[in-house]
């Protein structure tokens, strides 16, 4: 008998919505008292996150087990596609590397066979140990090429015998069309399709009364509600660097601010290290693509990469390599996280082409004195410790995640530098005297308070700007969830989902489930 209660987010599109609207969802659940646990089947994704087991999974169900309260597992996406270049990806398997890369041969060769049973394991072990699975599909569930081996949308829905809401993204435009088109090409699976619904409106919602009467009797489906645009409310996002959030930032009026802009390399991965800084108000994030925008900045970071070696080339071609390291030298300060860290280095040596297909070495902006070699060995793992720099002048504590290929050494004869972290006992990261340089392979470090507020401090001083009190992106983060809950109560049916989930009427299971979630 079936333990667990399922509904799973489809989209008409992609970016249509579909995590907002399933960690909304999360919330909602584990509020009810529910032990609830996200679930991805399949997602492509340069953006990571490790499980305290030191399995990788999708960044974008850790947010959303962190709005459930449940601790990360391998299991809540299952197949991580990692794009290494336009026609390949790395395929991590609940958890880890799998020893095929995803090519032309993908669908043919492994979704219906290791890929499907894969998904059909994760399924059994959410099904024993949770209440509530809220499930997110991929893209549109009518892409008819890839329908007879997709392992991410109506098949799960069928394997997990759950009901499906699809979710249109109505800023866009063209939002009905996309509703009704979608389900014509759905076929059989159409009946999966028990809701809709229409996100990030804005304006006058009578305005769209009209649409919504016109979608229910075209379609025979109901519209569970209309989902306001919410620019307020900050949610990580899974592959870009947001537009919304550098107008966010740059709407904070009246006050002096920091510049950082953000190197966006065309290979970028884990800009989630970026976040923390949009819940600090005197922080303007801009993407940093040419050499005349260093003028008016106070500092650079470099985010990761999945290929540092191609990724610094597109320095070194796009002239900003140069402006870069006139920009240190002039005073500006530059961190490198992970990928970035390791371009900071004197060379970056790929001789057994691990990271790249046809370079074997090339020169890093020579700002710290290390150099990177790559090999067959990938680093998975939860780490903490503490700031071990001088600058840090009372106890910083530090946690977060390394996921890397590749090895950093510090040089001999580097004086003035100094390890950065001290990480379960060891030294990791590199910087100078005064901060101005940094770089380590731990991925979110600026979520820690202390360890971020110190670093803008030292910006603030060198502008000459009032020191700032940390902020809290815990509290803020649980802020934005509530937020998010409240407005998904408040204007969608959320009594329908709980009906045609099957959810009983009565106060939701055991604590002992609940202990076992995880």
């Amino acid at each position: 008998m079936k333990k667990c209660r399922g509904i799973m987010v489809q989209g008409t599109s992609s970016d249509a919505g579909k995590s907002f609207i399933a960690t909304a969802l999360c919330r909602i659940f584990s509020d009810m008292g529910y032990a609830v646990c996200p679930f991805k089947s399949q997602n492509m994704s340069n953006n990571s996150c490790v499980t305290l087991d030191g399995l990788e999974m999708g960044r974008a169900q850790g947010v959303q087990a962190e709005a459930a309260r449940v601790e990360p597992q391998a299991y809540m996406n299952p197949i991580l596609l990692k794009p290494r270049k336009d026609t390949s990806s790395e395929i991590v398997l609940m958890g880890k590397v799998y020893e095929a890369p995803c090519d032309k041969n993908y669908y043919r060769l492994f979704t219906m066979d290791k890929g499907l049973e894969t998904v059909r394991e994760a399924l059994s072990l959410i099904d024993d140990r949770y209440d509530v699975m809220v499930c997110e599909g991929a893209g549109s569930p009518a892409e008819v090429n890839l329908n007879a081996a997709e392992i991410v949308n109506m098949r799960v829905a069928n394997e997990a015998d759950i009901p499906v809401l699809l979710v249109a993204d109505v800023d866009r435009g063209g939002a009905l069309a996309s509703v009704v088109g979608t389900l014509e090409l759905l076929g059989a699976d159409r009946r999966r399709v028990k809701g809709i619904v229409f996100n990030k409106f804005r304006g006058d919602i009578s305005l769209f009364e009209d649409a919504v009467s016109f979608t229910e009797e075209k379609t025979g489906v109901k519209v569970v509600g209309v989902m306001p645009w919410l620019a307020d409310v900050v949610i990580e996002g899974e592959d870009i660097l947001s537009l919304n959030w550098q107008r966010g930032n740059q709407e904070r009026a009246g006050e002096e601010k920091l510049r950082i802009g953000v190197v966006k390399f065309p290979r970028v991965s884990n800009h989630t290290d970026i976040e923390a800084f949009r819940f600090e108000p005197d922080v303007e994030i801009t993407e940093l693509s040419s050499p005349a925008q260093l003028a008016r900045l106070d500092a650079v970071l470099l985010p990761g990469t999945k290929s540092t070696v191609l990724d610094m080339k597109y320095l070194i071609d796009s002239g900003l390599a140069d402006a870069i390291r006139r920009f240190y030298k002039e005073g500006g300060a530059v961190y490198g996280l992970c990928g970035g860290y390791q371009m900071l280095g004197e060379k970056i040596d790929d001789r057994y082409l691990r990271d790249n297909e046809k370079i074997p070495e090339i020169e890093g902006l020579g700002l710290l004195p290390a150099v990177t070699l790559f090999d067959d060995e990938k680093t998975t793992v939860r780490s903490s410790g503490r700031a071990a720099h001088p600058c840090f002048k009372e106890y910083t504590p530090v946690e977060g995640y390394q996921i890397h290929f590749g090895r950093t050494r510090a040089l001999r004869g580097g004086e003035g530098f100094s390890p950065l972290f001290e990480l379960d006992g060891k030294k990791e990261g590199l910087a100078d005297a005064d901060l101005r340089v940094a770089g380590s392979y731990l991925h979110n470090a600026f979520h820690n308070d202390l360890f971020r507020t110190t670093w803008l401090n030292l910006l603030r001083k060198r502008r000459g700007l009032p020191e700032r009190a940390a902020v809290s992106t815990a509290e803020a983060k649980e802020a934005a969830y509530d937020a998010l809950a409240a407005s998904a109560k408040e204007n969608l049916d959320v009594d329908y989902i709980i009906k045609i989930m099957g959810l009983p009427a009565a106060q939701p299971g055991s604590a002992s489930r609940r202990g076992e979630a995880g």
